[in-house]
């Protein structure tokens, strides 16, 4: 069923562009009462209000009767659109086909996760041949009747004997591991808990990880984590009698991640103090009083173990080279003049790199796609990967021995595609193509353009539509939403969504705009959208706006922005800084308190990015663009604001407290909703079921407000 925007009242007639409808989005308050109190903060010598403060007790009955009421009216308003449950009805429909990841080939056997379509959490299988008989190894949708309970990571042990796998509540970053025998697949006794931001790194009968003290007096969902630790759990033993292998107490707010390399010979350590930039310690394991010998003990760059040999570490780094590298480092040596580098800085930034078989398969990201090239031992290149159109892949999954690898390719238009590689001949064979009826990906184009920013700086957009609507002369209006994130040296590239191609069928545009801040070209340019910086991000992203308008693929009245967690930020700021920038905004579990981020869970690792209100230059630059800080009164966008109740990476009461400030604030009739999920978190791990739900509420509120209706849709009940 593809679907066209036209008058609801003239239904019965072909359509195949857009018309207004004569429907009403506006809403009246008054919004549900918010409570103010007189709270002030004193930074630097001037007076900050913060009415809403109480919103951030996460575990206050007045706040969960804030939510509830909040919820209410919010969902009162969506139940007005009289196309919201055929949309989801449709998005259900193209998001049921089935998915499989990258295999993984492990102690003869080949394991990959499939979701059937509609299953909320994808399940682990494994075959002994490619096409043959598939065993269930783990199914997720098992831990929780209602689907939140998911599976985040896990890893199999050297003789694959054994498989660890972390699993999170609701959407938390709080995580459990659980040990499964593959032998016989029965769970074992051991369970790991209070893990977060851990790797499992497996050494003979037992593994690695990283852990906080169990909170105690204060909310797990909102407190600031602090004093991470590396411990090692043999199996068969309770978790109070873990060793713990590394901690630092005299810096509590440093985090701790370890790996083991493919021998199992040596325990990598990296410390960080934000998301870039690392330390590196080794520790040789087959000593018989090991300890970590240090290569690295400042912040500045990035190191990250891709293989070794017996005697040496290999290491992709962006020291002395911001678009990234591969080195070798001696195991036995501190001297940085013995460090070699095998495969040198390229004009593309190295996004990841594998050795295997002895070939290095790297992947580069050139003008934010994906390109893969396969080089040598000696860094020499061999071969360039073929892909039918700018994509992001993903996986390469096998072990240094093998000489096959397994890998997935997916674009905004096609969804992921699962090859394997054999890296004797280069040759790439497709070993699971996804089919979604009623779709067809070749009716469908992603073009891309250069915008350029107020200070001159010119930066990619891609737009995706119906390949007649990807050319700015195409007979307006038209749906158009752009995407943004600008933040954490993050690349955005192309992906395939079920739930975008619902708006790509009514003649709608998805663009996403590769602003500063984020990695698509490398060290400088995430380092061009942070700290005192920050505005260049939001600059970019203003310009794109214009540029969809003022080339003619939009108008003001049917463009919308979106942006989840720095994104989120992005579009607070950028509606708050231009409310008149497009008609719907859609800031989803947003940083949106700069002055105060950094008080809960991991947000103190986030200052490398933006700094803190601490300091009176963190202050200076952080308070004329802090989303909450900055809404005055004005006809806002009509507004979606999204969160979860379960979100320990941005807490919610970034987004209580800016829609109760929004809602104050707001003078027009455009709504100022918030949308809060339960037993959901930040994003990962989220089911199938409740990810439907948010995608159809966010496309019938873009389009209802945009006063368009998709033709032949509207709920009988209606």
């Amino acid at each position: 069923m593809l679907l066209c925007l036209t008058l609801m009242v003239q239904c019965g007639t072909p359509c195949d562009g857009v018309r207004k409808v004569s429907t009403d989005p506006s809403v009246s308050p008054p919004y549900p009462e918010t409570r103010q109190d007189s709270v002030v903060d004193d930074y630097f010598g001037t007076a900050v209000p913060d009415p809403y403060r109480w919103l951030e007790d996460d575990r206050s009955a007045e706040t969960e009767n804030w939510v509830a009421r909040q919820n209410a009216f919010t969902f009162s308003y969506l139940d007005r659109i009289p196309f919201r449950r055929s949309v989801r009805k449709r998005m259900e429909e193209l998001f049921n086909y089935e998915r499989r990841t990258a295999p993984r080939h492990k102690a003869g056997k080949y394991y990959f996760f499939k979701n059937d379509g509609l299953q909320n959490q994808d399940v682990l299988y494994r075959c002994d041949s490619m096409g043959g008989p598939l065993e269930l190894v783990v199914d997720p949708n098992t831990f929780s009747a209602d689907g939140t309970v998911a599976l985040s990571g896990y890893s199999f042990s050297r003789d694959g004997r054994y498989l660890a796998f972390q699993i999170a509540e609701g959407g938390s970053d709080w995580n459990s591991i659980v040990v499964l025998d593959l032998k016989d697949l029965q769970v074992l006794s051991d369970t790991v808990h209070w893990v977060k931001f851990s790797e499992i790194a497996w050494r003979g009968e037992g593994f690695f990880y990283s852990r906080y003290p169990e909170p105690e007096n204060e909310s797990a969902l909102s407190g600031k984590n602090a004093y991470h630790a590396v411990y090692f759990h043999r199996l068969g033993t309770p978790q109070d009698s873990d060793e713990k292998i590394y901690d630092d107490p005299e810096h509590p707010l440093r985090n701790a991640y370890v790996s083991t390399t493919e021998d199992e010979r040596y325990l990598v350590l990296s410390t960080v103090e934000s998301t870039s930039g690392n330390a590196l310690a080794v520790m040789d394991l087959g000593q018989d009083r090991p300890s970590f010998h240090w290569f690295v003990q400042t912040f500045d760059s990035d190191y990250q173990l891709v293989g070794n040999t017996p005697g040496e570490l290999f290491v992709q780094t962006n020291a002395s080279a911001p678009n990234g590298k591969v080195i070798a480092i001696p195991v036995t040596s501190k001297d940085p003049s013995q460090w070699r580098t095998l495969i040198p800085e390229t004009p593309e930034r190295l996004e990841g790199v594998r050795w295997m078989g002895g070939k290095w398969i790297a992947t580069y990201v050139q003008d934010a796609s994906h390109t893969v090239k396969i080089h040598d031992s000696a860094g020499v290149l061999l071969h360039t990967m073929p892909f039918p159109e700018p994509g992001t892949v993903g996986g390469f999954t096998g072990e240094q021995g093998d000489t096959e690898s397994y890998f997935s390719f997916s674009s905004f238009v096609r969804p992921a595609t699962a090859y394997r590689l054999d890296l004797e001949d280069f040759s790439q064979h497709v070993v699971f193509a996804p089919r979604i009826a009623g779709y067809d990906p070749d009716a469908y184009t992603t073009r891309q353009f250069r915008v350029t920013s107020p200070d001159g700086t010119s930066f990619p957009v891609f737009v995706t539509g119906k390949t007649a609507l990807t050319s700015p002369d195409a007979k307006l209006p038209k749906p158009c939403l752009l995407y943004g994130y600008g933040g954490f040296d993050i690349s955005i590239l192309p992906s395939f969504s079920a739930s975008r191609i619902a708006l790509l069928e009514v003649g709608g545009l998805f663009v996403v705009a590769n602003i500063r801040g984020g990695g698509e070209f490398g060290k400088e340019w995430h380092q061009a959208g942070t700290k005192e910086r920050k505005q260049n991000v939001f600059a970019d992203f203003m310009a794109a706006a214009d540029y969809l308008v003022d080339e003619g693929f939009t108008d003001r009245g049917h463009l919308a922005i979106e942006g989840r967690s720095n994104g989120g930020l992005l579009v607070g700021a950028c509606m708050t800084q231009r409310p008149d920038l497009c008609k719907v905004a859609f800031p989803c579990v947003g940083v949106l308190d700069m002055l105060r981020y950094h008080k809960f869970t991991i947000g103190w690792a986030w200052a490398g990015d933006y700094g803190t209100s601490e300091t009176k230059e963190g202050y200076d630059y952080l308070i004329p663009y802090s989303p909450l800080h900055n809404l005055r009164m004005a006809n806002y966008p009509a507004t979606l604001i999204t969160t979860a109740d379960h979100d320990d990476r941005v807490v919610p009461a970034h987004s209580f407290k800016f829609a109760a400030a929004l809602q104050s604030a707001q003078t027009g009739t455009d709504p100022a909703l918030i949308r809060i999920d339960v037993q959901a978190g930040h994003g990962a791990g989220k089911p199938t079921s409740k990810r439907l739900d948010e995608a159809a509420d966010m496309l019938s509120f873009m389009l209802f407000n945009m006063q368009l209706a998709p033709c032949g849709m509207q709920d009988k009940e209606k």
